[in-house]
């Protein structure tokens, strides 16, 4: 879907909250945090981080199956593909 993209999978024990992935194409990048389904809950930050780097200009999202193809094509136009 996204040819050239770099995906990192976070370590949950090294910053408690930041998004489960990170996205890198070029200079821009999206983060992605992972969940079972739109009502699992949030870990404490998960919120915290995610609205940050949303305010900060940058591509966050909660994706799970119900959202899944509205959050990657989001993330697919935020990258420029």
């Amino acid at each position: 879907m996204m040819p050239g993209c770099i995906v990192l999978k976070n370590d949950p024990s090294y910053v408690q909250g930041i998004p489960d992935l990170s996205i890198s194409y070029g200079l821009k990048t999206g983060w992605l945090e992972c969940k079972e389904s739109a009502n699992a809950s949030h870990r404490p930050n998960q919120d915290f981080y995610v609205n940050q780097i949303n305010e900060q200009g940058g591509f966050a999202r909660f994706v799970y199956p119900e959202n899944k193809d509205e959050v990657l094509n989001e993330l697919q136009r935020s990258l420029g593909f």
